[in-house]
């Protein structure tokens, strides 16, 4: 530890000339010459503080440079005063020039900005983690934004498709109940037609047919036949009026039955007529099978004509009016 007392200095003035053999100092000799060069005790504290300052200067500058870069301000280490007046303290107070403070003040300088530059880089590191940390974070969110898009998309033409399949399976469905309602309806209507239109005639086979070519007619056939046993009762297959009756040629006896929608009944070749004029109801006995006119035998010659005009296939028009033949 240096000592409080200030240094004392020699004067050489006081010293003894050398003698032959030299100058051989002794304790009177070299007593130190009291109030003579002796420093102001407040200059050794002024020195001192000097050296202080310069290095507080040198780690405030440092820690200044760290704190100007955005960083926490690095802690300041104070020299050991036991070193700093061994390195030279007890040189400066006996008069040495004020720049010897430098060397001291130096190496804590150095070390200073070695610290400052070393938490720059890492500053810069830290950034450079936090950028990437970004730019990693940003490329999952445009990902899970590009998935969802994709979902949302993929669910918004799934909905399209089942919406497409139930329009598709309703309308079939309502199709399918048309349909079955229509045939309904068919069934009802042609039950109506049955209990109000008949077969013509009874115990009876179908023979020629309409429209079948033959050498007995001089066009195709133009009605159906059924052949029966002659006296087999004849019937009105709808009710209405009988508006001619009578010997027509070829036809042999004739019964015209005209219904209310104007259709015409023509029943041809009969051996007898019992009902030749006025209003008959379905299932009236109007005459029974013969071979009159160009018969080769005993059956019933039927023809439906629409509207009084040109012949259609009676099985078929039966058929549409809830008759089988």
């Amino acid at each position: 530890m240096a000592s409080n007392e200030p240094a004392q200095m020699w004067s050489t003035a006081s010293l003894p000339e050398a003698g032959p053999g030299g100058w051989n100092p002794t304790e009177e000799s070299v007593a130190a010459v009291r109030g003579k060069h002796r420093l102001p005790k407040q200059r050794t504290i002024s020195r001192g503080s000097t050296v202080l300052g310069v290095a507080a200067v040198a780690a405030m500058g440092a820690g200044g440079v760290a704190t100007a870069q955005g960083k926490a301000s690095l802690p300041i280490s104070v020299p050991d005063m036991s070193s700093v007046a061994s390195a030279g303290l007890d040189t400066l107070v006996a008069g040495e020039d004020d720049t010897a403070a430098a060397p001291v003040a130096a190496p804590l300088a150095t070390t200073a900005s070695s610290d400052a530059g070393e938490a720059l880089r890492t500053r810069i590191l830290e950034q450079a983690a936090q950028q990437q940390n970004a730019a990693d974070s940003a490329e999952r969110a445009a990902a899970e934004e590009a998935a969802a898009e994709k979902a949302a998309k993929e669910a918004a033409e799934k909905k399209v498709r089942e919406d497409a399949a139930k329009k598709a399976a309703e309308e079939e469905a309502r199709k399918k109940a048309a349909e079955e309602a229509a045939k309904k309806a068919e069934a009802e209507r042609l039950a109506k037609l049955a209990a109000s239109f008949t077969k013509p005639t009874s115990n009876y086979t179908l023979t020629a047919g309409y429209g079948q070519a033959g050498s007995m007619w001089s066009a195709d056939h133009t009605g159906q036949d059924f052949a029966a046993p002659s006296g087999t009762p004849v019937v009105a297959v709808h009710g209405g009026e009988i508006t001619s009756a009578g010997w027509a040629g070829s036809y042999g006896y004739r019964i015209i039955l005209t219904l209310p929608d104007g259709t015409e009944i023509w029943y041809c070749h009969l051996s007898s007529m019992t009902k030749t004029s006025g209003t008959v109801s379905t299932g009236e006995t109007i005459g029974r099978v013969g071979s009159t006119g160009n018969s080769t035998g005993p059956h019933l010659h039927l023809e439906v004509r629409p509207g009084g005009g040109s012949p259609v296939a009676p099985v078929q028009w039966l058929r549409d009016h809830g008759v089988t033949v």
